[in-house]
């Protein structure tokens, strides 16, 4: 059952119809009815706030329009906005509240760069050519908390609950490069509990080391000496050269390293013309592995590797740390709380149309044929393989290990889409995605009322943190105290689009949605682009 249950309790108990051993309940039943009741009061504006951050399609270090938006509704709310924090304009804090339990609520808001895409098409179609877009689907993340927020506060106030909140954004998450930086300002000290958000097609949550990977940014920088590259060569030293060096013995080092690495690199500066030798050269490189000393080791071989590349063409070399993020590990008294409330809210209610159009961008793109997800994913437990390799990795994990954490994932896309890509943008800005954020909402409000008024609940986080978590790793960052955020990432990509991308911001006083404003009737289920 989903929330009437909630509802229906909540009358039995104001009637005084509950038996005596129900009534200990009373309250908290009632105020997740009264906070489900609140985030359906702000469906709407769940719907604007999830189109709006589509249509910006901020990257990572350059989410203005988005902190400038999303705060604005924050501080009309009654929350305080701190702009700037942790050295990174972008970034931001709003709280409210005194007294009590401070629960910090987080979800990431960058996009990717070259992801354009139309919502609500079953065909891949840019808005603007080669510009940046919400193909991970952050767009819909911090809409769910603020909604979560309002609803939560608005049930404390009314029954007069001490306690704080502190909503918090991801920024340049798909850089890998914020949270760490967090975790060394301070920003999570004095938390008692954080609950992270990320969309999925699926809706659960769970606990224990998950199965993403740590993960090092790195850039290395050559430097040679310029010369006429027909005219007199031996009087250069190319630092590309240098790069093509490294990355060569980089390639051949992996055939001996753990089998659970992963590592990629893109060459990030490659000099000038070819008729001069290069005396500038870059690669940035991400290094991947399953836990702290296993990805800091890797981080230590390419350095090595660069060095050596840098002797061999007689350059020099250095390396600057773009971000990191630590292994994920999730809090079990905390998963099984929100795993609860995710089973009580249930999955939304997806229409004919919802399917109808779910098929026809499935069926378009050639992916699997699956339909929207319907039942409540079980309780996930601790990652397990014999040989980890992990995958793709999240800086959530530096505040995992810093105060007791979960990530709820909530289900506003849909199923067999491709990470990282225009197919998972399709469907961001669809009543799929308002649908599905609505629901995380709940779930998310639910388990802070359950820490709000259960001190036990937070009492058990954190000693299965102390005692489990934290018995046999340490949090062990790569980043030190002179590594700044890269801020100045993706900046000029945003100065030359953004004034093309303005063109398409969402304005939700002229138009109830903005497949409305883009003139796409949903569902559409032309799958040719005609």
């Amino acid at each position: 059952m989903r929330v009437s249950r909630f509802t229906l309790l909540a009358t039995a108990l104001l009637a005084g119809t509950a038996p005596l051993a129900a009534a200990q309940a009373a309250a908290p039943a009632a105020m997740k009815a009264a906070a489900a009741a609140d985030i359906d009061a702000h469906a709407k504006l769940v719907q604007e706030m999830v189109d709006s951050v589509f249509s910006f399609a901020e990257p990572g270090f350059q989410e203005f329009k988005t902190q400038e938006y999303l705060t604005a509704i924050l501080e009309k709310n009654g929350f305080k906005i701190t702009k700037g924090v942790a050295g990174i304009p972008s970034a931001w804090t709003a709280t409210w509240g005194e007294g009590g339990p401070l629960i910090a609520l987080g979800s990431d808001e960058d996009c990717l760069l070259g992801v354009s895409q139309y919502p609500g098409t079953p065909y891949l179609k840019p808005m603007v050519d080669g510009a940046p877009g919400h193909g991970e689907g952050h767009n819909a993340g911090m809409p769910l908390m603020i909604a979560a927020a309002i609803a939560t506060k608005d049930v404390m106030e009314k029954n007069h609950i001490k306690g704080r909140l502190m909503l918090w954004p991801g920024i340049a998450e798909e850089l890998l490069a914020s949270k760490a930086y967090y975790v060394k300002a301070g920003l999570f000290k004095g938390v008692d509990a954080n609950i992270f958000t990320h969309v999925s097609s699926d809706f659960s949550t769970s606990w224990g080391m998950g199965g993403s990977n740590a993960l090092v940014s790195v850039e290395y920088t050559f430097h040679g000496k310029t010369a006429h590259a027909a005219g007199d060569p031996w009087d250069g030293r190319s630092a590309l050269d240098a790069v093509e060096i490294m990355d060569t013995a980089w390639n051949f080092r992996r055939e001996h390293l753990p089998i659970s690495q992963r590592s990629h690199y893109v060459i990030t500066n490659g000099g000038g013309q070819p008729n001069v030798v290069p005396d500038k050269a870059s690669v940035w490189y991400y290094f991947r592995d399953f836990g702290f000393k296993p990805v800091r080791e890797l981080y230590e071989t390419g350095n090595e590797i660069s060095e050596a590349a840098a002797k061999a063409t007689d350059t020099t070399v250095e390396h600057k740390i773009l971000g990191y993020a630590a292994p994920n590990y999730g809090n079990k008294p905390m998963a099984e709380a929100a795993w609860a409330n995710i089973k009580a809210v249930g999955m939304p209610k997806w229409t004919a149309d919802d399917q109808a159009f779910t098929k026809a961008v499935q069926t378009s793109l050639k992916r699997p044929v699956k339909p929207l997800v319907t039942e409540i994913s079980p309780l996930g437990g601790p990652y397990e393989a014999r040989v980890p390799t992990g995958g793709g990795s999240d800086d959530i994990g530096d505040i995992m290990w810093t105060v007791p954490t979960i990530t709820i994932r909530f289900p506003s896309n849909i199923p067999s889409m491709i990470g990282h890509n225009k197919t998972s943008a399709i469907a961001m800005a669809t009543p799929i995605a308002h649908k599905g954020a609505v629901a995380g909402a709940k779930a998310v409000a639910f388990t802070v009322l359950d820490m709000m008024t259960t001190p036990k609940l937070i009492a058990d986080a954190k000693e299965f943190q102390t005692n489990v978590q934290l018995k046999d790793q340490k949090y062990d960052p790569v980043v030190g105290p002179n590594d700044p955020p890269a801020i100045w990432l993706n900046k000029d990509v945003m100065d030359k689009l953004r004034p093309e991308m303005t063109k398409f911001y969402y304005d939700p006083a002229k138009y109830p949605s903005y497949l409305d404003q883009l003139g796409i009737k949903y569902p559409n289920l032309n799958t040719t682009g005609g």
